[in-house]
C-alpha cells in the first residue's frame, strides 16, 4: 500500500524509517523548506529529507501546502494513506481527502490533552508525571480528529524536553504501523476525542525561558527542563546571561529569610539558590555566555560567589 509522508524534525525519524522499513510503501515525503542554521547560516535539510534522500524517496518542499499548486502533486501519487509526523503546517481539506483509507497523525501527547505545537515541554513545563503519543484520523483543526491508538510513558523528575521528545518519537514509530494495519484490515474504529477535557500546547517563545526566583524550586525545575536543549532557560548575573542547564529541587532544605535569587551556599556539586515559598533549588550545571557548561560549584568557585548575592532576573 502506497503511503504519503510528511515531517520535518528528528521526532519524525523513527516514523518514517518505520514505513520504510516495513511492508508499505513511501511514494513522496513532504518537508519543510531547507532553513539557514548555524554560525554560517547556510542552509540544512530537515532530518526527514536527509533520511528520505538515503532512501530514494521522491521529496516536495513546499513553502505553503495549502497552495492549489500542491493539489495535483498529492492526487497523482493515489497513496493509501498519509502520514503526517510534525510536518509544521496546518493541511488544508483537500489534501487530507487524497488518502483513500485515512490520513492518519502521530502526536507527542495523550489527546485531548495538549493539543498544539508544543505538547512536550507544556507536559513537563506543568510538571506532569506521564504523558504519551496518540494517532489519530486527521481532520481540518489542530490535534482534533479522532483517536486510533495510543500510549503512555512516564516521565521522570529529571528527563529533559529532548530526551522525552526520543522516547516519545520511539513509542510514535511503535504505534504506527499498527495503526495503518488495523485501519487497513478495518479492525482499528476511530473513537472520538471528549473536547470538554481538552488542553492546549502552544509554540514556544524565547522568553518564556526567563527565570524568575518567585517561582517555587520545583516550578522553576520544571522551566529548566522543559527548555532543554531549546531555548534554554536563562537568568542574569552581573549583566551576562547565564543558561540554566541542570537543576534539582533540594527537598531537604528550606530557606524562609532569603529574597528569592539569593545564593544560599554550596552542596556537594551543586550552587543552592532561595526560590519563593521557602524552597530552595540546586543548581548542577550551568553555562555562561560564552564559556564552557560547569558544574554549580565550580561557577561558584570561578565566580568567586558570596553567600547573600542575588542571581538576578534577566532584563527585558
Amino acid at each position: 500500500m502506497r503511503v504519503a509522508f510528511l515531517g520535518t524534525p528528528e521526532f519524525a525519524v523513527p516514523s518514517l524509517r518505520a514505513l520504510i522499513e516495513s511492508t508499505y510503501h513511501v511514494a513522496a515525503v513532504f518537508t519543510q523548506p531547507d532553513r539557514p542554521a548555524g554560525r554560517g547560516q547556510g542552509l540544512h535539510a530537515s532530518p526527514v529529507k536527509v533520511l528520505a534522500r538515503e532512501a530514494g524517496i521522491p521529496v516536495h518542499q513546499p513553502e505553503r501546502i495549502r497552495d492549489e499548486e500542491n493539489r495535483p502533486v498529492i492526487e497523482r501519487l493515489g497513496v493509501d494513506f498519509i502520514v503526517v509526523v510534525a510536518y509544521g503546517q496546518i493541511l488544508p481539506g483537500w489534501f487530507l481527502k487524497a488518502a483513500r483509507i485515512a490520513p492518519v497523525n502521530v502526536h507527542a501527547s495523550l489527546l485531548p490533552q495538549y493539543r498544539g505545537a508544543a505538547p512536550i515541554v507544556w507536559a513537563i513545563l506543568n510538571g506532569e508525571a506521564f504523558t504519551g503519543v496518540t494517532t489519530m484520523w486527521m481532520d481540518e483543526h489542530m490535534d482534533t480528529g479522532d483517536m486510533l491508538l495510543s500510549a503512555a510513558f512516564p516521565i521522570s523528575e529529571t528527563m529533559t524536553a529532548g530526551e522525552l521528545t526520543r522516547e516519545l518519537a520511539r513509542i510514535g514509530a511503535g504505534i504506527l504501523i499498527p495503526t495503518l494495519n488495523g485501519l487497513r484490515d478495518g479492525t482499528l474504529k476511530p473513537r472520538p476525542q471528549d473536547h470538554s477535557m481538552a488542553t492546549s500546547a502552544p509554540r514556544i517563545r524565547k522568553e518564556m525561558a526567563r527565570v524568575s526566583w518567585e517561582k517555587t524550586a520545583r516550578e522553576v525545575h520544571n522551566l529548566v527542563r522543559a527548555f532543554n536543549p531549546w531555548p534554554l532557560a536563562f537568568a542574569d548575573f552581573r549583566g551576562a546571561r547565564l543558561q540554566i542547564l541542570r537543576t534539582l529541587p533540594a527537598a531537604d532544605t528550606r530557606s524562609e529569610g532569603e529574597v528569592p535569587g539569593t545564593i544560599v551556599g554550596i552542596r556537594g556539586e551543586a550552587l543552592r539558590v532561595q526560590c519563593g515559598g521557602g524552597t530552595v533549588l540546586d543548581l548542577l550545571e550551568v553555562q555562561l555566555a560564552g564559556k564552557k557548561p560547569v558544574s554549580g560549584k565550580a561557577f561558584a568557585n570561578g565566580a568567586r560567589l558570596r553567600a547573600g548575592e542575588l542571581i538576578t532576573e534577566p532584563r527585558s
